[in-house]
């Protein structure tokens, strides 16, 4: 069984910053990855950011590339999100997702989700 739990998210102005965390209880020795989503009001979930967690890999979106980093601390068992310059349109629940295997971009190959977080970016 895997349980993940999200930091809480918020309210942050345009061109500032904000960190999630993902707290990861997955008592497995198999590989896996962990993933972040983000869901705007009427849109589909998009892929943001994954991570493989043995080898450290990283994958990150265009929309977000060079704003947003992914990484992963095996100490505190947590992946985190560091999102900067933020913009209105990063406006979108944020969900972190796990997966055994290799990180991919598709979230239905993702077996278990945290309950999402809610980013408001104001203009």
């Amino acid at each position: 069984q895997v349980q993940l739990v999200e930091s809480r998210g918020g309210l942050v102005q345009a061109g500032g910053s904000l960190r999630l965390s993902c707290a990861v209880s997955a008592h497995t020795s198999n590989t896996y990855s962990m993933g972040w989503f983000r869901q705007a009001p009427g849109a589909e979930r998009d892929f943001v950011a994954s991570v493989h967690w043995h080898s450290g890999r990283t994958a990150v979106a265009d929309s977000v590339k060079g704003r947003f980093t992914i990484s992963r601390d095996a100490a505190k068992n947590t992946v985190n999100l560091q999102m900067n310059s933020l913009k209105p349109e990063d406006t979108a629940v944020y969900y972190c997702a796990f997966r055994y295997g290799l990180p991919v971009q598709n979230q239905v190959a993702y077996d278990y989700w945290g309950q999402g977080t809610q980013v408001t970016v104001s203009s």
